[in-house]
């Protein structure tokens, strides 16, 4: 073991930083050159927070406040939420610390760069809480201080309210949204009214719409103002894809460690027919038809902000387990709100399921620029003509295709939701390419 000949160590404070200590030490060796060892401890720093960069296409958006001033928050933490036209924008603290002061209300808009809050590096709650001022003490008496059973009785109330304090001049303590309550008071009854004719309260409540609502209600109405949109209705027979997922469900799930669901049969039938009728993948730019020779493919996403459509990219090239696991990825990120500009960027078709929510039947409105949608309903058992002979009932569900009657004709849109019915109720046909 090798022997020390001296240990010495120094503590220094920097100058004008009293909540910084360094701590240096020199390691003396017999036969090794000095060791210099430095710890540097970092304690009430005040840091503030900016907006990160946004995507290219991004210049501003509305901030969602998820903490308040005197939160603790841990290292990564979301602390709050840049709202955009396409998706929200989370801000996530530099360090582990406390929300010291909020520099931006609540539902303004920002920057990027912009500075929004201050947060004191490595502090607890308790330490960065405002001490509050001691009440008021009663006038002095001679003689020794009362009991505090006789200042009960003797003290006399007070004659005038305590003074209002002005407001302050900083910006004011911003809170979350959601922890926003509305006081609920009792609507005054009419002259003459019974009390027992009204049961309930006329309470209205404005809230500002999110920069994602209304680009969604931009973007659907330039549809409805520029394409010529037509719909066209078809139903498909799901008792060979529910047979197919009863059998190999377990199985599936065993290898691919994922659920087996109706939607990748849709989406493969789907990206199957595009190639069928590349027409309906095309899209019209400035007077020119622009066909597409890969198939990028939009899934609807309803999320409590708003609708969001990310893309799956050369569905060409995949098969049921490929699209499974990106569907359930993206949808993860959908659900956590993680979702990036690039997730929904593109996208040649889009597949709507309002089936799940229990939609029967409608017309799904297109998503711009893309030139058709296909609208996915709910799964009904009905009776059905099986070749003219008998009737059963089968799982039916009805599907809609919309589509852009200046670029894409009437036998098209036919031929293509035929491909998808198809595909959908025999999978072979895909195997066979016919």
């Amino acid at each position: 073991m090798q022997q020390f000949q001296e240990l010495q160590f120094q503590i220094l404070l920097c100058q004008n930083t009293a909540d910084r200590i360094l701590v240096c030490g020199s390691l003396e060796e017999t036969q090794n050159p000095v060791i210099f060892i430095q710890v540097v401890f970092l304690g009430n720093e005040l840091r503030e927070i900016k907006v990160p960069q946004l995507a290219e296409s991004l210049s501003e958006g509305d901030i969602r406040w998820d903490k308040a001033v005197g939160d603790q928050v841990a290292e990564d933490e979301v602390i709050c939420q840049v709202e955009t036209d396409k998706t929200a924008v989370p801000v996530h603290a530099p360090c582990a610390g406390v929300i010291e002061e909020i520099l931006v209300e609540d539902g303004s808009t920002v920057n990027p760069g912009m500075s929004i809050c201050k947060l004191r590096v490595g502090a607890t709650a308790k330490e960065s809480a405002p001490k509050e001022a001691p009440a008021a003490a009663p006038a002095a008496k001679s003689g020794p201080p009362a009991s505090p059973s006789e200042a009960d009785v003797s003290a006399p109330p007070p004659t005038t309210p305590p003074p209002v304090p002005p407001k302050p001049s900083a910006p004011q303590t911003s809170k979350p949204v959601s922890s926003i309550k509305i006081p609920v008071t009792p609507t005054p009854l009419p002259p003459g009214q019974a009390e027992s004719t009204i049961t309930g309260t006329r309470t209205e409540q404005r809230v500002k719409i999110n920069r994602m609502r209304q680009r969604i209600a931009q973007r659907l109405k330039e549809a409805q103002n520029t394409y010529a949109m037509l719909t066209t209705f078809n139903e498909i027979d799901m008792s060979n894809v529910i047979d197919m997922r009863n059998q190999h469900k377990d199985a599936f799930l065993k290898k691919h460690n994922i659920k087996l669901g109706f939607m990748s049969a849709f989406v493969k039938a789907s990206s199957y027919a595009l190639q069928d009728q590349p027409v309906v993948n095309a899209v019209i730019d400035e007077g020119e038809i622009v066909y597409r020779d890969y198939v990028d493919i939009s899934v609807a996403v309803a999320t409590p902000k708003g609708l969001v459509v990310p893309v799956i990219r050369n569905l060409e090239k995949m098969n049921y387990a490929d699209i499974e696991k990106a569907i359930h990825a993206l949808g993860e990120k959908a659900r956590t709100g993680a979702l990036a500009i690039e997730d929904m960027d593109g996208g040649t078709f889009t597949i709507s399921n309002g089936g799940v929510f229990g939609s029967l039947y409608g017309t799904p409105i297109i998503n711009p620029p893309q030139s058709a949608i296909l609208g996915m309903h709910a799964i009904v058992e009905r009776p059905v003509s099986i070749k003219g002979k008998k009737v059963e009932i089968r799982p039916m569900m009805y599907v809609a295709l919309t589509y852009d009657h200046r670029l894409i004709d009437g036998r098209e849109a036919v031929l293509f939701l035929r491909k998808i019915k198809a595909a959908v109720e025999d999978p072979r046909i895909m195997l066979l390419d016919i």
